[in-house]
């Protein structure tokens, strides 16, 4: 009987230990793929924390022209970048289900209100992040935005601009040079106002 009992406490013993075994190998295998994927970068953006991004996407730095394309805007239109030449321009990336896109929105349609005879902004959004193409439409008239929403259906931006977060935001002065870091995470009206002032 006693070795019965034994034999069976034993046997649940191994068991567990084996699972135990198991569960922290897959645990010890998960942390060192992300930290093998990943490689934190200082590339002088202005982020609300640390960026993990590949070591080449430093994105379009001051000084440096803004790569000029062609979308389509949420109501059909033809938008390009290169015809608000002469004017200051907030260019934002984003997508509807972004938690801090979701949050930085409202501020910036509350800047855009205040300053669009100064400042135009664009919003790209990263359509082929979307889960349906309609959610762009139901986002944007549901939360009331009026400035520019181009589509970027294809991704053609990604590379150019470096976008591998969102929201990613670029600072765009008169000549069409990016004139501020970019900035990557949520924006506020302050933060936007400091931007804009300090381009000229």
């Amino acid at each position: 009987m006693y070795k019965r009992i034994f034999a069976l406490v034993l046997l649940l013993v191994l068991v567990g230990i084996v699972i135990a075994n198991v569960v922290q190998d897959r645990i010890a295998d998960n942390t060192t793929e992300e930290e093998e994927e990943a490689v934190l970068v200082d590339d002088g953006s202005s982020s609300q924390g640390a960026a993990i991004a590949p070591a080449e996407s430093a994105g379009v730095e001051p000084g440096e022209p803004a790569p000029d394309f062609e979308l389509e805007t949420l109501e059909g239109d033809n938008f390009r970048l290169s015809d608000l030449q002469g004017q200051k321009v907030i260019l934002n990336f984003w997508y509807s289900w972004c938690p801090p896109c979701i949050e930085e929105m409202p501020e910036i349609q509350e800047f855009y209100e205040d300053y669009q005879d100064e400042v135009e902004v664009v919003a790209v959004n990263m359509t082929t992040h979307e889960n349906q193409f309609s959610d762009v439409g139901d986002f944007i008239e549901e939360h009331g935005h009026t400035f520019t929403v181009p589509l970027d259906k294809e991704d053609a931006l990604s590379d150019p601009y470096v976008v591998y977060a969102a929201p990613t935001t670029y600072f765009i002065g008169t000549d069409g040079t990016i004139q501020q870091p970019r900035k990557i995470g949520p924006m506020d009206y302050e933060f936007m106002e400091e931007m804009v002032q300090g381009m000229d």
